[in-house]
Parts: structure tokens; C-alpha cells; sequence
């Protein structure tokens, strides 16, 4: 029997504010366990919560951009589960009325759109953080870091509408894209700023009830994700394949060992008796702020895709590449507002750029090699003042130095020789000292001429012009042929 995975997908993205949800402590991440706790964050008896409202204002953009419904009247309850890391014994997240809900948003696959609808996204705060490890005083101890207490979440809660952990996988990458650039979250999943949670079930093909679903957490990356889902539906199918029965439970999913494994009976809504929070009052949204909110909102990625598909004449790969991020993409126009060549701009950035934030470990906002720098340098090719092989000497020197490219082109001596006797005299030279690989292209070897250049370029330090260099072979050879 075939079988179709149902998938739906429980996203919590981390808030960047500078202090938490219903209090003043700062959210800052690595700071010493527990330093950052009040009475409030921590649940003291008679203490009064207040709603950070730069927290209303980054659901409002999340909520425009997923073209969700704001409702302008909803509510903050207390979620009841003791655990731990969480010392109020319940959690402040919303229920029956969210901040917003039916909204949507694209992905793309091979090509295709497909829409993912969204169910809700509501606000709620962090519980703590438990830390487990054999080095502490006493072996398998448990101590409870409560920093993160507190601090703010969106939780993004899909309809069931991936049929493959490839989607689901292609979803959290576009929804991470999107709020790193409308600057409310950093995105960054080994802090995390950025957890998934998945509800797999799965259903003979043609069947239009749903199967016992199963929710999967602990998962650290997006490809993790991928992993989990793909495993629990090849589980379910061997189960249900053996005439075993799915139960509804919780497990874990143990990148180590690549399997999923149980960790509790799976909660309902009412085991958590929610109910409106006594101490905040109700949220209600103006249409005036929503206006406002929207008025500012950023060009988001897809959009800025299509502009750099369209204005700099980019294919789809390399338009994806260089909006990866809005500072990678604020760095290449940048570098294309001073230079008139696009594309090699492009090529620059996406190669030698990237190669170097990660060889180096630099973000592109600190690399020395500013965008006035690179356009120097494509200003230098493209005038011939150096030769492209110059110019990766040049680049890796102003990464290393943060010297301007014509100092260090002077500096080096790295002028490119244009003198065609110069030249000449290097490629005679050169074709003498080797007449077997000149009988070898007389004989029709093509890739001969690459090797003699190769000499030839070798020979002159790298800064004879390439295409001086191939002109001269390429007809110094043809009247050795006659």
C-alpha cells in the first residue's frame, strides 16, 4: 500500500528585542547562568507583568507579510504545565484568540509554488533552559539556567499542508529569510533563535481522514529536520506495514544515532488548562498602527530576487545566492552602484566574498574588503591594469592588510605588462624550449596551448594580459605549422 505524509510544522522564532516579554531583563545571549532574572521573569508571588510592545509591533510585520488576519482583539492566557526550567509553573502564550490567523506563505520547489496556509501566530514567552552533562560536580545532574525566561516568542503554527520533508525542509529556510529581514529575529538555530517542532501522521494515498500523528522536537538545524520527518514517516509506514498502531506521543529526535525516539504520551489542548491571564489586559489593535507598521516594511526576499533577476540580469541561483541575507545583498548593490560590470560583480561577491567570510570567519558587515574596495578592484580589471590572477592577489592582500587595492598593486608590482615585444620575446622563448608539446598541438592537442600559456604567464610573474599572451601563441604556432 502506498501512503501519503500529512506534515504540519510548530515554528518558534526568538524575538530580537533588547529586553523580554513582560519585563525589563535583558535578552542578551551568553551571559552568565541566571543573571539575567527579576521577580517577574521568575515568578515571584504579587509581581505584575507588562506587555513589551515592540513585541506587538514585530508580530504586526510577520503577520502583514504572511498576509494573515490581525484580529484587533485578543488575549494573553496562562498555559499550565509544570516542568523544570519553568518556575511560574506556567507558561503566558495566547489560545482562543491569537494575535492573528489564516495566513499563507509561498515556497518553491523544482520550480513550483506551492502555498502553505498558516494556522495562527501568537505570541507567548521562553521557558528556561536545563542543562545535562557528566562534567558537573555529580554525574548526571541536571542544572536549570532560567536567563531565558521570558524572552519573547512568535509561534508560527502551520496548516497540515507538507506532503514531504523536502517541503517542510524549503518552508523553515524561506520563513527564517523572512525575519531576519524584517529584522525580528536574528535567525541564528544554534542559539536558538529559531526552533521547529513536526507533526507527522501518514494516510493510504486517497484517504481524506487523518492518521494518528506524532510530534517531533529536540531538532537543532533545518537539514535535522529534514531527517526526523523522513524517518518517522518510514517508521509509521513500517508499523502500520506489520500491523503495529501509531500512538499519539512526543518523541525526540537523536541526531547522533539519526533516529526518533519516545519521550512522552502526547499532550491535548485541555491538559494544559488555559485560561485568560488575570494580570494583562487584552491586546487591541488600532487600523492606524497596522498602517503604520506597514508603511516601513522592508523589500523582502522574494521580491528582491526578482529585482536583481530583472535589473542585473542574474539567473534565479544567483539571485537566491546574493539575498541570502539583507546584509549580502545590501554589500552587492553596494558594490554595483560603483562599478558598471554587474555581473562580475556578482561573480566577485558570490565567489571570492563568500570564500572569504568563511575561510575567515568574518561577517560581511567587518570583512576589510568594503564594497568601494572590491569595486577598486574590478575598476583596476577592467581598465587592464591588472590581470585577473593580479587581482586575487590583490583581494587576499586587502583582506588580510585593509589596504586600498592601488596601494597594494603599486606596493607589489603588479602593473600588468601590455607591451607586446615584451611579451613576445617571452613566448618565443618558451615555444622553443618545448617542441614536443608544439608537435603535440600540431598533431591536434588543443589543451597544449593552455600548458604553454601557462609557462608563458609563469615566466612573466603572472602579469602578462591573458589575452596578448594567447593572440601571440596561438599565431607563432600556426606559422611554425606552415
Amino acid at each position: 500500500m502506498h501512503y501519503e505524509p500529512i506534515i504540519g510544522l510548530e515554528v518558534h522564532v526568538q524575538l530580537k528585542t533588547n529586553t523580554k516579554i513582560f519585563c525589563g531583563c535583558s535578552t542578551a545571549f551568553g551571559a552568565p547562568p541566571n543573571s539575567q532574572v527579576c521577580p517577574v521573569c521568575l515568578g515571584m508571588p504579587g509581581v505584575l507583568p507588562v506587555l513589551n510592545e515592540r513585541v506587538i509591533e514585530f508580530a504586526t510585520r510577520l503577520a502583514l507579510v504572511t498576509r494573515s488576519h490581525i484580529n484587533s482583539f485578543s488575549l494573553l492566557a496562562r498555559k499550565n504545565y509544570f516542568y523544570p526550567d519553568l518556575p511560574k509553573a506556567y507558561q503566558i502564550s495566547q489560545f482562543e484568540q491569537p494575535f492573528c490567523e489564516h495566513g499563507r506563505l509561498d515556497i518553491f520547489l523544482d520550480g513550483a509554488k506551492k502555498t502553505i496556509g498558516i494556522t495562527r501566530i501568537h505570541m507567548e514567552e521562553d521557558a528556561g533552559k536545563s542543562l545535562h552533562a557528566e562534567s558537573f560536580v555529580r554525574k548526571n545532574e541536571t542544572l536549570i539556567d532560567l536567563n531565558r525566561c521570558g524572552t519573547p516568542l512568535l509561534e508560527i503554527v502551520s496548516e497540515p499542508d507538507f506532503r514531504s520533508a523536502r517541503e517542510a525542509y524549503e518552508y523553515l529556510v524561506e520563513l527564517r529569510q523572512i525575519v531576519v529581514y524584517l529584522g525580528i529575529c536574528d535567525g541564528i538555530m544554534e542559539e536558538g533563535s529559531l526552533r521547529c517542532d513536526a507533526n507527522v501522521s501518514i494516510r493510504p494515498v486517497n484517504e481524506t481522514r487523518f492518521g494518528t500523528k506524532t510530534e517531533l522536537k529536540n531538532m537543532n538545524s533545518f537539514h535535522a529536520v529534514e531527517k526526523a520527518i523522513d524517518f518517522e514517516i518510514r517508521r509509521q509506514e513500517m508499523l502500520i506495514e506489520h500491523h503495529g498502531r501509531v500512538e499519539q506521543q512526543t518523541l525526540l529526535w537523536d541526531a547522533s544515532r539519526n533516529i526518533a525516539v519516545p519521550m512522552r504520551s502526547k499532550e491535548y489542548s485541555h491538559d494544559y488548562r488555559y485560561f485568560p491571564d488575570p494580570d494583562l489586559v487584552p491586546i487591541t489593535i488600532t487600523r492606524e498602527f497596522i498602517e503604520k507598521i506597514a508603511q516601513n516594511l522592508p523589500e523582502l526576499p522574494e521580491a528582491k530576487r526578482q529585482r536583481f533577476q530583472s535589473e542585473f540580469n542574474l539567473s534565479d541561483y544567483d539571485a537566491g545566492v546574493l539575498t541570502a541575507t539583507p546584509e549580502l545583498a545590501a554589500y552587492f548593490e553596494a558594490v554595483t552602484a560603483l562599478v558598471k560590470n554587474k555581473k562580475n560583480a556578482a561573480y566577485w561577491t558570490m565567489g571570492h566574498v563568500l570564500r572569504a567570510l568563511k575561510e575567515h570567519d568574518v561577517s560581511i558587515s567587518t570583512i576589510p574588503v568594503t564594497p568601494t574596495f572590491l569595486a577598486e578592484i574590478l575598476h583596476l580589471l577592467e581598465e587592464g591594469t591588472i590581470n585577473a590572477s593580479s587581482a586575487k592577489i590583490v583581494f587576499d592582500d586587502c583582506l588580510k592588510t585593509g589596504r586600498r587595492p592601488r596601494a597594494i598593486v603599486q606596493e607589489k608590482g603588479l602593473l600588468q605588462i601590455t607591451e607586446k615585444s615584451e611579451i613576445e620575446a617571452v613566448v618565443d622563448k618558451i615555444i622553443a624550449e618545448n617542441p614536443n608539446d608544439v608537435q603535440d598541438y600540431f598533431n591536434g592537442n588543443d589543451k597544449v596551448l593552455g600548458f604553454l600559456m601557462g609557462k608563458v604567464m609563469r615566466a612573466m610573474g603572472g602579469k602578462a594580459h591573458p589575452q596578448t599572451v594567447n593572440a601571440l601563441l596561438r599565431s607563432k604556432l600556426e606559422k611554425f605549422r606552415v
